[in-house]
């Protein structure tokens, strides 16, 4: 599989150039998956860690789920890996393929975008029971690109780790 990734325009509205960053995020993790087989995406970087490619789809696709779906959406939809609601165990990937873990990133992204580009504006606003506040999509969208941006660093370790590749 090739991942194309589009950089965000230089010139545009908020919620365009909003929507174009984390697209760019989203495919930046992708691109550094592409390719591995289900051991390598499986590998740690560093062996006290528990940080793996494929934890990593696994924990994405948990967060796009739980922001735009369950906090801005309100949808009663349980996590994906965790019926107690411990994000944590998304990151672990056994009996976890890497096409499973990718079909499952993919769908909550299709939904995320969805929900997004349904939505009335940024300011819309959905309640985030763990902080017990109500947050705006533009907050969502942020968040998104912070926790993408994180964990493509990760990203860049773990492929490395794997196949020696850098950069994107």
């Amino acid at each position: 599989m090739t991942t194309e990734r589009i950089g965000p325009p230089l010139r545009a509205g908020e919620r365009e150039t909003l929507r174009a960053f984390l697209d760019f995020h989203r495919a930046t993790l992708a691109m550094k998956c592409d390719g591995l087989t289900d051991e390598e995406l499986r590998q740690r970087a560093v062996p006290t860690s528990n940080l793996t490619l494929l934890g990593l789809l696994r924990h994405l696709a948990e967060v796009e789920r739980a922001w735009f779906r369950r906090v801005i959406d309100a949808e009663d939809v349980p996590l994906l890996w965790s019926e107690d609601g411990d994000y944590q165990q998304a990151y672990d990937p056994t009996g976890s393929t890497g096409a499973e873990a990718f079909a499952a990133w993919q769908r909550e992204v299709a939904h995320s975008r969805r929900i997004e580009r349904a939505a009335a504006s940024l300011d819309v606003t959905g309640h985030q029971a763990r902080w017990g506040e109500d947050v705006s999509l533009r907050l969502v969208m942020l968040h998104m690109m912070h926790e993408y941006a994180r964990h493509n660093g990760h990203a860049d370790l773990l492929r490395e780790a794997v196949d020696g590749s850098v950069g994107v």
